[in-house]
Parts: structure tokens; sequence; C-alpha cells
């Protein structure tokens, strides 16, 4: 029996020292390895996972605070700036009495359609050529040449602050045929406005009318542009706006006045 306890001893010290037992209280370092480095490489994967498929979130989130803080703390500039643009627009969608067929005025649209062609470039440009035509008077021709030239400059000029500015309509009002052969296909500014108050300043000055007439010019001109906002193609700003750069394209053309002898070598070239 002494013999046999000590052998007993052995083989049960043999068997403990076996892998299978030592990892039940002591890992062995090829298990600790192989798990540190499958947690690297899944910690990796989704650390790259995340980059991947999530940037937009990770740049926003670095957005976050700054924007919170312009939120919180607007300038004065911007909320009177907002707060015009909402008085604005709330106006222009209640002044359009005439958007749609169901609107308060729905039945006087092709009335106030017609009264916007009025002041279409399209329409102005062929009488002006017509006239050019018939005319056989040097001072005639003179006023018409500048004529054409004021409104193929009206055209360049709003087409060109309307793709700056691209700004829509209050409400999403497809822009007819005559519209899109001028690119007057944005709200700001309103390209019948402006056409309309550079068109009644030239006449106002050029050609002698008489003062009822003067006052029709005017009125007429005020009709066509805020016919544009009861249709609800435009604001009321920019409807104003565009009777400001109207005159101004009145003043650039008064600059550039072609004479006559100017004129008369244009159109023996035609």
């Amino acid at each position: 029996m002494p013999a046999s306890q000590p052998r007993s001893r052995a083989r049960d010290r043999n068997v403990l020292n076996r892998a299978e037992f030592l990892s039940l209280n002591q890992p062995l370092k090829g298990n600790q390895e192989s798990r540190s480095s499958s947690r690297k490489q899944s910690s990796q994967a989704g650390a790259a996972g995340a980059q991947n498929s999530n940037p937009k979130e990770r740049r926003q989130s670095q957005q976050l605070p700054e924007e919170d803080c312009m939120q919180l703390n607007p300038s004065f500039k911007g909320i009177a700036f907002n707060s015009l643009l909402a008085i604005d627009i709330c106006m222009s969608k209640r002044l359009g009495v005439c958007a749609n067929r169901a609107s308060s005025w729905g039945g006087a649209r092709s009335m106030i359609n017609l009264l916007g062609i009025t002041g279409h470039g399209i329409p102005w440009i062929a009488g002006t050529l017509i006239c050019l035509v018939k005319s056989s008077t040097l001072a005639g021709q003179e006023v018409l040449m500048n004529l054409l030239l004021a409104l193929l400059l009206d055209i360049m000029i709003v087409a060109g602050l309307q793709k700056l500015a691209k700004r829509k309509g209050p409400y999403d009002i497809n822009p007819g045929l005559l519209d899109y052969l001028t690119m007057d296909t944005y709200a700001f500014p309103a390209g019948h406005a402006s056409r309309a108050a550079m068109l009644s300043k030239f006449f106002l000055n050029h050609l002698v009318l008489a003062i009822p007439l003067r006052i029709l010019l005017v009125l007429w001109a005020f009709c066509v542009g805020f016919s544009r906002v009861m249709i609800g193609r435009h604001h009321i700003t920019d409807v104003l706006s565009g009777f400001a750069f109207g005159y101004l394209q009145f003043r650039l053309v008064e600059l550039i006045w072609m004479s006559s002898n100017t004129c008369q070598m244009l159109i023996s070239i035609w």
C-alpha cells in the first residue's frame, strides 16, 4: 500500500499537467494569443465598417455642436431676414387668388394671364422688329433700335439673376412656353415686372404722350407686376425687385444709347 500511494499521486500529477486540465485554471499562451488576435481583428473590422458605412454620421456628429450654437444664438440680421422672408411668403400666398382654378378668383385666371402676356418679352421683341421694318424716319429707327437693345438686355440680365438666385415661387406652377423661350423659369426677380417698369420709363422719356396716357402707362406697369403675384408665379419681393431692376436697366440703356449713325449702320448690315 505505501508503494502504491506514491504511484497514484504521480499519475494524478501527470494527468493534471495535461493541457485540457490546465486550460480550466490557467489558459495556454497559444489560446490567449489566438483569442487576442481574433478580438483585435473583430475590433478593427468593426471600426473599419463603422468608418466605411457611416462617414456622413461622423461628419454630422462633428458639425452638430457648431450648428447647435448657430441655432441657439442667431444673429439679429438673421432673425430680421427670416422674419421678413416669412412675411413675404405668407402675404404672397394670400394674394395668390388666381393660383389655380379652385382659388377664390380662379375664374379670372385667364384674364390675369392675358394681362401678364402684355408684359412678356417675345411679343414686345416681335412688335419692335415689325415697327422697325415699317419705320421710315431716322428718329423712329433710332428709338426702336435702342428699344430692341433694352429688351434684349432685360432678357439676358433677368435670366442671369434668376439662374444665380434660383428662387421658386410661392406656388408650384410650371412656367409656360413663352417663359421657357425667354428663360424666365425662376421667381427672383420677376421678369414681367422689370420689363414693364423699363418699358414704361422708356416711353415716358422718349415719346410725346398726353397725361391720361402717361397715367395709364404707369398703371399698366403696376398691374402687370401685380398679376404675377395673383397667379402665384412670384412673391411680392420678386415683383418689387423687378421694378427696381427695370429702372436700372433703363438707366443702363440711357448710358449706352446708340446714335442715329450707329443705328443706320446696324440696320444696313441687317
